[in-house]
Parts: C-alpha cells; sequence; structure tokens
C-alpha cells in the first residue's frame, strides 16, 4: 500500500468526526480527567507508604485513604462519559460513511458494477465498516488514554527520580522498534485479509442468490469444496497476521516488563543506600508499570488501528471512484406539456458505442433513428444485435462514444440524470421484484402514489386478481427477488409498476413473454390503452408482439438493416425472414389469426 494512501486514511475519518467535534472534544476531555486522576494515585501511593506505613500514622493514612477514593471516584466517572461519547462516535461515524458510501455508489454507472462483485461491495459496507466502528469507538480511545498515561507517567516518574527515569528512557527506543518494524506487515496483511474476506462474501452472494440453478445441476458438492477453499485461503492470511501480531504483542511486553524489572533492581539498591525513600521507590514502581501496562495496550491496540486503515482505505476507493457519468452543473430542461412532461420525440443521430469493456468491438454502430410523438416502434433483431443497448443508451446508463441522442430536441446528455430517466416506464424481460410487499413493489416508480391507485393500475395489469388470492393482499411480502411469485406474476407485477409510473415514453422488453395465453391477451390490452399517446419502444422476441406496432425495425450487429411494418419485411429482408419463419413454428396461431 503506498503512503499517499495510507495518510490519506486520517483526513478521511477526520472529515465524518468533524461534524461532531464538540463531542469529540468532550471525549477528550474526559478522557484526560480519567488518565490524569489515575496518574494522581501514584501519589497517594508514595504518601500512604511515607507519611502512613513508614511514620506509623493512622490518622494521616485514613486521610490518604479518603484522598484516594475520591481520586477513583473522579476517574470512574470520566471513563464513563469518555466510553459512551467514544462509542457513540463510533457508532456515528459508520453509520455516515455507510451513507456517504452508499449515496456514491447509487451514482455510478452499470460500468462498475459490471467490473465489480457485488459481494465483495457489500463485504465493504459489512465488515469494513463494522471493523472501523470498533476500532473509533474503543480501539482509538484505549490507544488516546493510553498516550497520555505513558507521557503523563514519565512526567511523574521524572519527578520522583530522574536518574530511574532517565534509564527507563533508554529502553525506550528497544520497546518501539518492533512497533515500527510488525506494524507494517500487520498493516499489509490486514488489508490482504480484508480482501479474502470480500472475495469469500461474493462467493456466499453468488450461489447463495442463484441456488436454483446451484441445484438443479447438482452443484453443491463443488461448490462446498469452492468455498473451502476460499475459506482457507482466508485463515491461511488470517494466520500470518495472527502471527505477527502477537509477536508485536509479546515482545513489546517483554521489552516493557523486562525493562521495569533491571531499573527498579537500581532502584531497590538506592533505597537502600538512601538516595531515594522506600514510598519515592513505590510511587516509581507503580508509574513504571501503569507505563509498561499502557505501552501493551498500544501495542495491542495499534495493530487494531493498522486494520482498520486496511479497511478504510477499501472503503475510501468506494467513496472515491469517479462518476463515469459527468452531468453539467446548469443542466437543460425538457419542454413542459400540458398532458404529459413532454411529446417523446427521439432522435439517434450517427450513434456510435462501444462497452468499456470491450472497447474493441462496437456495440453500436453509426445508428440513425427517428421516433415520432406517440409512435410505437418494434426492435427485431438476432441476440448481441444490440437491442438492449440500445435502451441503455436512451436512459444514459453509459456515455456514447460519438453521435447524440435527442429527446424533444434536447440532447440527453444535457439533461439531468434524474430529469432524463423519469420520462421513462421500463419493463425488463426478467421482472425484477425487490424484497418487500406487493404495495411497494407496485409503486417504487411513484412512491407517492395512493393505495387505491396501485391496486388500479394492478387492476390494468392482470394483477390484482392473484393478489387478492395471497393471505396478506397487498401486505404480502414477496421474498428476495420475488422467490414467491411465478415468472408470469413477476411481469404482470412490472407491467403493474410502469402502469402505475405513467411516465411518456415507454421500454418493453418482450412484457408479455412470460404470460400464458389468455393473461398475455389480457396484459396485451392493458399495454395497448397504456401506449396510446405514448412513444412506445419494444423488444420483440415473439412475432406477436409486433403486428400491432406502428413500425418495425430490424437491427444487426448495431446497425438498422431494414425498417417497415410485418407484411413489407416479409418481403424486403431476408434477415427478418428468417426471424419470422422460426417464429412460426411456435407461433402458427398468432401469425394466422
Amino acid at each position: 500500500m503506498n503512503t499517499s494512501k495510507s495518510v490519506a486514511v486520517i483526513p478521511w475519518l477526520a472529515g465524518f468526526l468533524r461534524p461532531y467535534r464538540w463531542r469529540v472534544v468532550a471525549a477528550i476531555v474526559f478522557l484526560f480527567i480519567g488518565s490524569l486522576a489515575w496518574l494522581s494515585l501514584g501519589q497517594g501511593v508514595r504518601l500512604m507508604v511515607d507519611e502512613g506505613f513508614m511514620a506509623d500514622n493512622a490518622g494521616r493514612l485514613n486521610e490518604i485513604m479518603v484522598f484516594i477514593l475520591l481520586i477513583t471516584f473522579v476517574s470512574g466517572a470520566a471513563v464513563f462519559f469518555r466510553f459512551y461519547l467514544m462509542t457513540w462516535l463510533g457508532e456515528r461515524v459508520s453509520a455516515d460513511i455507510r451513507l456517504t458510501v452508499y449515496r456514491h455508489l447509487l451514482s455510478l454507472s452499470p460500468n462498475f458494477f459490471a467490473s465489480q462483485r457485488t459481494g465483495e461491495v457489500i463485504s465493504r459496507f459489512t465488515a469494513d465498516t463494522t471493523l472501523l466502528q470498533s476500532v473509533v469507538g474503543a480501539s482509538l480511545s484505549m490507544a488516546l488514554r493510553s498516550c497520555v498515561t505513558v507521557i503523563g507517567g514519565i512526567v511523574m516518574m521524572g519527578f520522583t527520580s530522574v536518574k530511574l527515569t532517565l534509564l527507563v528512557l533508554l529502553a525506550v527506543p528497544l520497546v518501539l522498534a518492533p512497533v515500527a518494524i510488525l506494524g507494517k506487515k500487520v498493516r499489509e496483511l490486514s488489508r490482504k485479509s480484508q480482501d479474502k474476506v470480500g472475495d469469500l462474501g461474493a462467493y456466499i452472494d453468488e450461489t447463495l442468490h442463484e441456488i436454483h440453478t446451484v441445484q438443479a445441476y447438482t452443484h453443491e458438492d463443488k461448490d462446498r469444496q469452492l468455498f473451502s477453499e476460499r475459506v482457507e485461503a482466508v485463515m491461511l492470511v488470517a494466520k500470518a497476521r495472527i502471527g505477527y501480531r502477537s509477536l508485536l504483542i509479546s515482545s513489546v511486553m517483554f521489552l516493557s516488563i523486562g525493562a521495569i524489572a533491571c531499573v527498579t533492581w537500581i532502584g531497590a539498591k538506592d533505597v537502600v543506600s538512601g538516595a531515594i525513600t522506600g514510598g519515592e521507590l513505590s510511587a516509581f514502581m507503580f508509574y513504571a508499570v501503569m507505563v509498561a501496562g499502557a505501552v501493551a495496550t498500544i501495542s495491542e491496540v495499534f495493530s487494531e488501528i493498522q486494520r482498520a486503515s486496511g479497511a478504510a482505505e477499501r472503503l475510501i476507493e468506494l467513496a472515491n471512484t469517479p462518476v463515469d457519468l459527468p452531468e453539467l452543473e446548469t443542466p437543460k430542461h425538457l419542454p413542459s406539456k400540458t398532458e404529459l412532461k413532454l411529446s417523446g420525440a427521439l432522435s439517434l443521430e450517427n450513434v456510435h458505442f462501444s462497452y468499456p469493456s470491450s472497447p474493441e468491438q462496437q456495440a453500436i454502430s453509426g445508428l440513425n433513428l427517428v421516433l415520432k410523438p406517440g409512435e410505437r416502434v418494434a426492435l427485431v433483431g438476432p441476440s448481441g444485435a444490440g437491442k438492449s443497448t440500445l435502451f441503455e443508451l436512451l436512459l444514459r446508463f453509459y456515455s456514447l462514444d460519438s453521435g447524440c441522442i435527442t429527446l424533444d430536441g434536447v440532447d440527453i446528455a444535457d439533461l439531468s440524470l434524474h430529469e432524463l430517466r423519469s420520462q421513462y416506464a421500463l419493463v425488463p424481460q426478467e421482472s425484477v421484484i425487490f424484497a418487500h410487499n406487493v404495495l411497494e413493489n407496485v409503486r417504487y416508480g411513484r412512491p407517492d402514489a395512493t393505495e387505491e391507485e396501485v391496486i388500479a393500475a394492478c387492476e390494468a395489469a392482470k394483477a390484482h386478481e392473484f393478489i387478492t388470492e395471497f393471505k396478506d393482499g397487498y401486505q404480502t411480502y414477496l421474498g428476495e427477488r420475488g422467490v414467491r411469485l411465478s415468472g408470469g406474476q413477476k411481469q404482470r407485477i412490472a407491467i403493474a409498476r410502469a402502469i402505475l409510473a405513467d411516465r411518456p415514453l415507454l421500454l418493453l422488453d418482450e412484457a408479455t413473454s412470460a404470460l400464458d395465453a389468455i393473461s398475455e391477451d389480457k396484459v396485451k390490452q392493458a399495454l395497448d390503452t397504456l401506449m396510446q399517446g405514448r412513444t412506445s419502444l419494444v423488444i420483440a422476441h415473439r412475432l406477436a408482439t409486433v403486428i400491432n406496432v406502428d413500425r418495425i425495425i430490424v437491427l444487426d450487429k448495431g446497425c438498422v438493416v431494414a425498417t417497415g411494418n410485418h407484411q413489407t419485411l416479409m418481403q424486403t429482408s431476408e434477415l427478418y425472414r428468417e426471424f419470422a419463419s422460426l417464429q412460426l413454428l411456435t407461433e402458427p396461431k398468432q401469425m394466422t389469426a
């Protein structure tokens, strides 16, 4: 990990702490009060030995005990407030980091998610932010308290005996050497460990989401083996990290206690010679033990902070991922209409596009296309012809290589993404159902819709009947990715969502492909009503879809190769005739009707 990234962690975290600066200040004040109270106990030990035990003064001993109890109470109260404030800060900062990273991820294009495993991204949200929460809320507090204890303890040791303190300071470089040498290795392995855990999370996410395919192909044993290999990879890195961390802690403790033992031996000889009193040596030993314990805590917490630094770097990478769909600072606006937001005129002029993952292969090449307001257009062509890519470009999920797309005469690159995408209602071929109830799934595109409006949309999409058969009706939880629904039911929910959204442009990716014949006829009637007065672009996989459209466009290798109605294309386009003949084998009734 390069130094620039490592240093960037501190100001990045400081930025999240800045809004809560007064809580941070209060936590630090209580930290100092608690630490200084504990340090003053050393003077209580000195007084107890010299003025209590050695002087055989019971009254003075009682006064000293009251003093010690008072200090203990002050320290305990300070610990309460410090612990509460630091733990709260840990939770708050962790929550703010999750919010920041999530909001940024929602602004990234599909190209980012095409190159990243969702499970690994989720791991950064969970494991990495939880680790940061633990460090900010606990480990960082312990480290700061221990630093104050070390500095304060050394100062108090100096007041007690300059000679013994200088001897202790000679041992400090020996103690810090393992921290400097082994700490760097711990950090590197911590980052590697977090990456391995992310890979593990990605594999779990993939296999469990596709459990039907896993079990259908009896792939369980292979997946168990592959998962076991990933678990062992995590353990291998963890083993090395734990080894270095254990060596770090043990080295610091051995050197610290060893140095104190040697200095105490010298101090004992000074007591015998009368150079210092027994109380002063007791106080010195008290401070020395506190300093040694604090140094040991720092060494232990240091490795945790190193782990958190690696986790923070992974989160910084997500938060700083550049947005590859830049928007203008002052975007243009679409002309407003009376009934709809706009008329819906689309124009594509000499559009060229290739996916960032394969820039050498053009998905759309020199495409010119004009859609009139309210026109129904079907896209037909073989797999890979560019039909779905065209939908993605209209929604501006990707930027064009060259050319332009205009909506009502306005270049879509000059519009805000929110204004552009709020003009489209999308019904994909693979319907997307969220882990929520029916009501929230349907009004996904119009969160402010009333329940009556949702029901009306479901009735139009012929979904109301099967929804009311559920025990909880519209409050029925549909499960992750809609596991409780059949393919046809999912599509009708998706169609209801598009009907409710009531947007001027429709993008339909064969919206009736998973329906039975009776439901398909009913839904087509609903879609015919929905498409009235709206510009509609339909990806057609079945010829029954193209019969009633105004125009059919045949695509091949990202280019328009033919256009016209069904009868015209049957006579003029060999590719369309081939497509139609294959469909006729499975749809004789539709074509003879």
